[in-house]
Formats: structure tokens, sequence, C-alpha cells
């Protein structure tokens, strides 16, 4: 029953941006995106390197700002069922000093994480990650695209998390987390002439993690991984866009992950 209401909101949700979108109201983003493992902040969501489908649905609330994603995932393998992730995120976007060197894009946010096949409380006996019941953290994303030379981009993303429930199995392991990291485009030839130029997205980010961690663990407060990764979008018209990507992961701290990771992705998305 929990699974049929959830598909009823995300469908709602798609028909009714497509019906504002066509009267000049409402836009957002639909994406279906493939990934061949599931890392979350450095540690593998998913035992044994399962791959995951991951829905969603990102609302541009009338140019306000303000906007609303709702995103899935569901791990591609049986014994995950608890672990099935539903999250809630409205946020507010914006710029500052735009025509500056010190020209900021920001967005903060409140996100909502539930895991419909789990009691509030996560003491239903989960088999993978994450064992807890739901979370909530508050968060800031900013931008810098004028500030260093070369369209490198430095960005700095701080979240704060923590449980839902005070007697969660999850209850030990709220904290922030620290994102540091560089972006840059490169700009090729179109691969075909009827396509536009093609834009390579690079990017690197270091974490900083003060106690943010699945129940159970005992995270260090310190750097716990690096991802690299890269990243191409394929404008198919009409609003459809396919982006390919690959990523690695240097784990530093075994409190979070004890080797190194890399994982693929694929997504399918429609703009309106």
């Amino acid at each position: 029953m929990k699974k049929l209401v959830l598909t009823m909101v995300l469908v709602l949700l798609c028909t009714s941006g497509i019906v504002s979108a066509q009267d000049g109201g409402l836009h957002g983003t639909i994406d279906a995106t493939y990934v061949s493992r599931y890392i979350w902040r450095g540690y593998d969501a998913y035992g044994d390197n399962h791959s995951a489908f991951q829905p969603s649905v990102d609302l541009d609330l009338f140019g306000t700002g303000f906007g609303l994603t709702v995103w899935m995932s569901r791990a591609n393998g049986s014994g995950f069922e608890n672990s099935e992730w539903l999250t809630y995120t409205p946020y507010y976007k914006g710029a500052l000093f735009v025509d500056e060197a010190f020209a900021t894009y920001f967005k903060i946010g409140y996100t909502y994480f539930s895991y419909p096949d789990m009691s509030r409380d996560g003491r239903t006996g989960a088999t993978a990650f994450p064992p807890s019941g739901a979370a909530q953290e508050v968060f800031g994303a900013f931008q810098w695209p004028n500030l260093l030379p070369g369209g490198i981009v430095p960005s700095y993303a701080m979240f704060a998390y923590w449980p839902s429930e005070s007697k969660a199995a999850n209850r030990a392991n709220g904290g922030w987390a620290h994102v540091f990291g560089l972006s840059k485009d490169i700009t090729l030839p179109a691969i075909l002439d009827s396509m536009p130029e093609q834009v390579i997205h690079l990017g690197a980010h270091t974490v900083y993690n003060d106690s943010v961690g699945p129940a159970g663990s005992s995270a260090d407060h310190d750097w716990s991984h690096a991802v690299f990764s890269i990243s191409t979008d394929f404008d198919l018209g009409n609003g459809l866009k396919l982006v390919p990507g690959f990523n690695y992961q240097s784990s530093w701290d075994d409190s979070i992950n004890t080797s190194d990771e890399y994982w693929t992705s694929l997504s399918l998305s429609y703009s309106f």
C-alpha cells in the first residue's frame, strides 16, 4: 500500500508539473537515474556494491527562487526493502553580486529522509544501510563562478543532520558534514553536426565528516574522502537530456569506508 501511495504521489507531481508548464507557470525537471552503486557521503549505501534506480522530480515554483525536490532510491536487488529512501527537499536558491568578482550563487533548504518500509524509529530489523528511522537535515550550498581564473568554480556546502526520533537506532549519529569542491566545464566540438557543442563537466570535492553516519557506526571527526567525477550532456531535443557519468572516490577514513569506490551513472531527464 505504501509503495502504491508513493508511486501515485510521484505521478501526480509529474502530471501537475507538465500541466502547469503549459500554462507558463510552473517549471521543473523529471529525472530517472541508474547508478552502478550508491555511495552516500562516502558510505556504501547498499551492501555488496548493489546498483540502484533513483527517480526524482524537481519543481521550480513560478520563478520565485523557491523549489521542491522529491527523490527516491531503490536498490536493484533483494534484501534491501528496509533501505528504500524517499526524501523531500523544499529549498530556496538565488544569486548575489552577479556582475562582481565575488558573485555568489546559493541554495539553502531542508531535507526530510524517510524509509517507507521501516517503522519511524528504525527498530524493524533492517538488513541494509541505513538501519535507522527517519532523519532530517538543513543545508546551504554556495558557488563562486567568477572568483578563479580559467573557468574553475569553487564551491562549499554544509549539512546539519539529525534523527527525527529521540529513541531511534540512529539517535547517536547526527552531526555536520562540510563539502569543499572545484568544478570546470570543457567545451568540445559537437559529435554530430545537428547537435550543439559537447560540454564535459569535471568535478572534485572533499568532505570533512563531523560524526554523520548510519546507525551503529562511529564516524570519526576527520577528513573522510574525496570524489572525482566526469560527465557530459547529450541534448535529445524537446526537453530530453541523456547524461552519462563516472565517479571515483578516494576513501581516507576507515570509519566511513575501508576501500576506494568507483561507479557509473546514467540519467535521462525531461525539463518542462
